[in-house]
């Protein structure tokens, strides 16, 4: 090969890697969450993760099995004082009884397909502020909202264990376990959503990342949520997509499933069923620095744009 040759293969590389490295980052604006006039919503949001993160702490079946035990116990709890009969989908790992906790609330129409929300309450060798005590602390708050509310389908709140490493994507996952019972069972679901990371925004140039060549179609700054769904599920995430840009929510939402990061939370275990399932989330790793780290700390979470989250589920729900 000539130094002439050498130099335009060079060249070539060298504008690729840029390329792609400038499309890994957002190029759009999105306007930043709007002020929250339920303030005490966003106090018990806040009151939920600090919780599940400070007082209890790291959560896994292996290094804190008491923990996880004492996360479960906070959740039921929590649905029992608000009214609902609560049910468990127990197994067991290494002799270890793990648990998925659920509740349902009835809706007008006994033959309507079954809404589930969900959320995972377990977390990866961290505190889990974020990741994922802000999905369960949405779902708690949901839960609560529409306690008294007449639906018109039935929903049910599910709180899933073993969302993390070593079980992801395993036949140990509770998602998996708990989708292929519904399979088993031949259960008329209409929908599954996940809340997987809600709480960690940022108003940086630059803080918001993606796979390569999406940047181009997707904002800058990380001050918005995500919805992220299937082929089968594009109706849904559309729907949600559109209750959040009614109530003034900065939202975007992808219809996609051979990226990894797309698959990377409980609503993968519905893809695998065959059942609708969306991803509700602030895109975690793609943009927290504390992601699966000890700094997944409660304080550094936006409890006015989670609980502007919650308020327009609950608008969505009662639809």
């Amino acid at each position: 090969m000539t130094v002439k040759s050498l130099l335009k293969h060079l060249k070539a590389f060298t504008v690729t890697i840029v390329f792609v490295l400038i499309s890994s980052f957002g190029w759009q604006s999105a306007p930043p969450f709007r002020n929250n006039d339920d303030k005490q919503l966003s106090v018990r949001l806040k009151e939920h993760v600090q919780f599940l993160s400070v007082n209890i702490g790291k959560r896994d079946v292996f290094g804190r099995y008491p923990s996880l035990c004492q996360a479960a116990e906070y959740i039921t709890n929590f649905l029992k004082d608000n009214g609902y009969v609560v049910n468990f989908q127990e197994y067991e790992i290494r002799e270890r009884k793990v648990k998925n906790i659920i509740a349902t609330k009835d809706g007008i129409d006994k033959t309507a397909g079954v809404v589930i929300i969900g959320a995972h309450y377990d977390s990866c060798d961290n505190p889990g502020a974020d990741d994922n005590a802000s999905g369960v602390a949405a779902l708690l708050e949901l839960a609560r909202s529409v306690s008294d509310a007449e639906l018109k389908r039935p929903v049910r709140f599910v709180f899933f264990v073993n969302e993390e490493p070593p079980f992801f994507k395993t036949p140990l996952m509770g998602s998996r376990v708990y989708t292929s019972a519904l399979k088993k069972n031949k259960e008329n679901i209409w929908g599954a959503v996940v809340l997987e990371c809600l709480g960690y925004y940022s108003a940086k140039p630059f803080s918001q990342k993606y796979p390569p060549l999406f940047g181009f179609f997707y904002p800058n700054k990380a001050n918005f949520i995500g919805v992220v769904g299937n082929i089968e599920s594009r109706h849904l995430v559309f729907d949600i997509t559109r209750t959040f840009r009614n109530d003034y929510i900065p939202v975007r939402s992808i219809v996609i499933d051979f990226l990894p990061p797309a698959t990377f939370s409980d609503h993968w275990s519905f893809w695998q069923e065959g059942y609708r399932g969306v991803m509700i989330t602030d895109t975690a790793f793609m943009r927290s620095p504390n992601y699966h780290k000890s700094t997944d700390t409660f304080e550094k979470l936006n409890y006015n744009a989670m609980a502007l989250i919650v308020k327009s589920l609950t608008v969505w729900l009662r639809k």
